[in-house]
């Protein structure tokens, strides 16, 4: 069984995708920006989002067992380091930071995770 996640977003539809996917054993979190004027409160956005979905997909940060982060500048990922350490806790994923173009500019950061689906279990 596949289930579908929309938050709603003015992407969603025009560029064809969803928040999330609940399939096979997973929850699949797409990439996901914030709005703000700088990377730490881009990041804090961008994990409310990812929150959001997980939630609606039954699932929390502890359930998170991959996330990669895509920066446009790699000097900007350690300002959020304090952030990334709190919301994940005790229950830390793997981790992948990648630096590359984002869809535009004013991105500083996109994270895209996957967790265990607990319904699953």
């Amino acid at each position: 069984m596949i289930r579908r996640i929309s938050s709603g977003g003015e992407f969603e539809k025009t560029v064809g995708y969803c928040r999330a996917v609940v399939a096979g054993g997973f929850v699949h979190v797409a990439g996901t920006v914030g709005q703000g004027d700088d990377v730490v409160s881009q990041c804090r956005a961008a994990l409310e989002i990812i929150e959001k979905a997980l939630s609606e997909a039954g699932a929390s940060f502890a359930d998170v067992v991959r996330v990669n982060y895509y920066l446009p500048d790699a000097a900007e990922f350690e300002p959020c380091w304090p952030m990334l350490a709190e919301t994940f806790g005790d229950n830390p994923p793997a981790a992948t930071m990648i630096e590359c173009g984002l869809i535009d500019p004013k991105y500083r950061i996109e994270i895209e995770v996957t967790a265990l689906d607990p319904a699953a279990g």
